[in-house]
């Protein structure tokens, strides 16, 4: 079975001012890191959002740290913060911790 890497993009709202109007973490999956950073600096641009993020940054930290975070803040106060983490697609099957059965012995 073909594994494949998808990338898993979470919006989590932080801060005092989640505490005014509490909102779920929102979670995407995109196939292509390029296309990832694309989505994500067309959304931040248009909701009048500074573009934080490039992707040689983001391609840096998913090979060091194995995720990318970066939070947006206003007048010093956070309000979301945007994690992008690999994600294996397909992932090798394994025993489960199943072991085999033991044969019983013959009569």
């Amino acid at each position: 079975m073909l594994q494949q890497t998808i990338y898993e993009v979470k919006v989590t709202y932080i801060g005092a001012l989640n505490n005014l109007r509490e909102r779920e973490p929102f979670v995407c999956y995109f196939s292509n890191l390029k296309k990832t950073i694309e989505n994500i600096s067309a959304q931040l641009a248009l909701n009048g959002w500074p573009l934080k993020l490039n992707y040689s940054a983001v391609y840096r930290s998913l090979h060091a740290k194995g995720k990318y975070s970066c939070d947006f803040d206003v007048a010093g106060y956070k309000v979301f913060k945007i994690t992008i983490t690999p994600q294996i697609l397909n992932p090798t099957l394994s025993t489960l911790g199943i072991d085999e059965m033991p044969v019983p012995k013959p009569k």
